[in-house]
């Protein structure tokens, strides 16, 4: 629901409100720095939480609310601001929202790398968390086009109808509400089996020295593994350019391609093949190619398919607005891209819970709300770095307020394609070498795990190395 509502996000409050994209993309970037800090904070918090109900699930369901209301503020501003206040509304109401699914989102994606030890199983652990993530995106992306902004006779953009907004406020904030507290309930009953679940009186004698000691381990420990600097570089990367997609993508669709919100809304069903797909191409590509040249093919297979319409439309190569062939070309070029794409999360998710392997034989200690801290403040970065680019690059390009399709100027639309297809493409490839950097395969994390086996049943076997 937050990621679907997010592509209305720049367009409300710059061509409805009248803030500008350089301070809408300021207010993203503002809330992506907060977020550096608050993500590892809520990850080490997470580690060192004992409780009878574990390390996960308390804060999983405390987060409810606050997620539910930041998401509400956002879309509903106090009239009358000017823009030095809407900007600052924004800030706050990214930060809070930021803050508030940290205590979501890291806790959930740590409790899934607890539940399986083996390397392959891990990965289809999160393959199908990504089809549940996937089939609800598309649900929501249905919703969020064709029924809350649907193309009216006043409006050929419906997210240029203000009235609309309220209704995506109050209906995403419950959305959002329900969602957390059933996941939360719905997966309790695996907390006697997650890392931390002790008894209640172990919980409370549990002191702050030790958890900020084994967070200090923690920290240290992580900042010294190549694997996992390898690994959240290249993540960062990929969310930096999906943060200039999610916003100068939405520009590009409404204004260069001229689709309807209707016709938007066909794009949430490109990814039905990577679903179907997603599992049995990730098993037998990690199977084939072992995980890291997986992530490596698969970037370079989506990112170029995905960039394609748009490099192809500013070469003159790509059908004209008013063609047939327009909109089967553009969804037939994204749905390939769309089939690579679902595997690249879900393989470096599993790369990221053999990195916690690795961490707890060189340190003693389970850090997952940690490591997966990094990938959630990669994935905000979608919304603050590659936002605040995104941003700068529509004032370059003098992108007009109250814009229409038919008014804008042939330097507008290139430039927003360049941003689209030759920049997407820069900044995605660049992240290239840094996912070869990662160093664990299936041999190393045999051995990883035989020397865990051996600690935790108290034979005196060496670390691996």
């Amino acid at each position: 629901m937050v990621t679907a509502a997010g592509a209305a996000t720049m367009i409300y409050y710059n061509q409805v409100l009248g803030l500008s994209p350089a301070l809408c993309g300021t207010a993203f970037l503002i809330a992506a720095i907060s977020d550096a800090i608050s993500d590892p904070l809520a990850g080490a918090f997470s580690d060192s939480f004992r409780s009878r109900w574990g390390r996960r699930h308390p804060l999983m369901l405390f987060s409810a609310l606050p997620i539910a209301l930041s998401f509400y503020f956002i879309y509903q501003p106090p009239s009358g601001l000017g823009e030095q206040g809407l900007f600052l509304w924004l800030t706050g109401a990214l930060i809070a929202m930021g803050i508030a699914k940290d205590f979501y989102a890291i806790p959930h994606f740590a409790m899934g790398a607890e539940l399986t030890d083996d390397y392959h199983e891990r990965t289809s652990i999160y393959a199908w968390n990504s089809i549940v993530g996937a089939v609800a995106g598309i649900a929501m992306g249905v919703v969020i086009f064709t029924l809350i902004f649907p193309t009216n006779p006043a409006f050929d953009n419906g997210m240029l109808d203000r009235s609309r907004y309220p209704v995506l406020a109050l209906g995403g904030a419950v959305t959002c509400f329900v969602a957390v507290v059933v996941c939360t309930l719905s997966t309790a009953d695996q907390i006697p089996f997650l890392h931390g679940h002790e008894p209640l009186g172990t919980a409370i004698r549990r002191n702050y020295a030790t958890a900020f000691r084994e967070t200090w381990d923690n920290f240290r420990g992580l900042i010294t593994n190549r694997s996992y600097l390898a690994i959240c570089s290249c993540w960062f990367v990929l969310a930096v350019s999906g943060g200039i997609l999610g916003v100068v993508g939405m520009y590009g669709m409404l204004y260069a391609f001229e689709f309807t919100t209707e016709e938007l809304a066909l794009r949430a069903f490109l990814t039905v093949p990577g679903i179907l797909l997603c599992v049995p191409l990730s098993a037998y590509l990690t199977r084939r190619l072992d995980k890291k040249h997986t992530v490596v093919l698969t970037i370079i297979i989506s990112c170029l398919l995905v960039g394609s319409p748009y490099t192809l439309k500013l070469l003159d190569l790509f059908p004209a607005n008013d063609s047939v062939a327009s909109l089967p070309v553009f969804l037939g070029l994204v749905a390939l891209g769309y089939i690579a794409l679902p595997i690249v999360p879900i393989v470096i998710n599993s790369q990221m819970v053999d990195i916690a392997d690795e961490h707890e034989l060189r340190t003693g200690n389970r850090a997952e709300g940690m490591i997966f801290s990094v990938r959630l403040f990669a994935i905000k970065a979608t919304g603050g770095i590659g936002s605040m680019i995104a941003g700068v690059g529509l004032e370059a390009i003098h992108f007009p307020r109250n814009a229409k399709a038919a008014t804008l100027s042939p330097e507008v639309i290139d430039g927003l394609m360049f941003m689209m297809g030759p920049l997407y493409y820069m900044i995605v490839f660049s992240g290239l070498g840094l996912a070869l950097l990662y160093n664990i395969d299936r041999k190393r994390h045999e051995e990883i795990l035989r020397a865990l086996e051996d600690r935790r049943a108290g034979s005196p076997s060496p670390q691996a190395n």
